[in-house]
């Protein structure tokens, strides 16, 4: 799928991943939502992009938001041929720590977010997309959704965090077989370490003891080339129903 003149939401677009790739997608000439809870970052980017972005403040986990960010694409661009999806939440706790079992809410909320949420924004942004015209090759809409390499290799306190992203990735293949009547792609990336707000935040002893651990290059993944492989993926039509590691070799040990 061509880049140029299409409409893309982007999940998580206020910050991290997704607002590198929202200024990817901007900078390619598309016209982006950007869906995010966070309604400074939000508005900022969006009037860092100028008139070919739009922010919606969205709860990816609840369906009348993302729906309303489905809408807005609708109403603003009068089209919707993509979705990046990179909203989700990190928290660790160990089965059975010094203060008892994990928090069962805790471990829902993970859950809900990280998977429950890329399922809502698949069916609702397919839905979508299911009924805008085809291209030459019959392509209406690519739907890029982001796992982590922790969906293989949880560590120690990832418990939630893995079986969400694992989720995701188990997602990927049946939704791409389904949604292959409508000619809508269906792809997942599964990024390893990468400078995000949330790795900023950290020591910087931490941060470069996770520097160290891809194989090569060894230094935290940059937003940019997560975007990068974004896309590629919307371009590249071969690329459907898998899970694209993006980790510099890494593979994490228990903890």
């Amino acid at each position: 799928m061509e880049i140029a003149n299409r409409t893309f939401l982007v999940t998580g677009g206020a910050s991290g991943l997704g607002a590198a790739c929202a200024r990817r997608l901007a900078g390619a000439q598309a016209r982006v939502v950007i869906a995010d809870l966070n309604r400074e970052a939000g508005d900022a980017l969006a009037a860092e992009l100028g008139e070919r972005a739009l922010f919606v403040e969205t709860d990816v986990a609840d369906e009348a938001s993302t729906q309303q960010a489905v809408h807005a694409a609708l109403d603003r661009f009068h089209d919707l041929a993509g979705a990046v999806h990179c909203a989700g939440i990190v928290a660790g706790s160990r089965i059975v720590g010094r203060d008892g079992p994990h928090d069962l809410d805790l471990f829902r909320r993970v859950v809900q977010v990280n998977l429950v949420g890329t399922f809502n924004v698949l069916r609702l942004a397919s839905a979508a997309m299911s009924t805008r015209p085809a291209d030459e090759e019959g392509e209406r809409g690519v739907i890029v959704a982001t796992a982590s390499v922790a969906a293989f290799e949880g560590q120690i306190g990832q418990a939630a965090y893995a079986a969400s992203k694992g989720g995701v990735a188990a997602l990927t293949l049946p939704a791409a077989r389904e949604l292959a009547a409508f000619g809508i792609r269906v792809m997942t990336i599964a990024p390893g370490i990468f400078e995000t707000p949330l790795m900023a935040g950290l020591p910087e002893q931490v941060r470069e003891s996770l520097a160290r651990q891809p194989a090569f290059p060894q230094r935290l993944g940059r937003p940019e080339e997560f975007a990068e492989l974004v896309a590629h993926v919307i371009e590249n039509r071969m690329l459907n129903g898998a899970v694209l590691r993006l980790d510099g070799g890494l593979r994490m040990g228990a903890k």
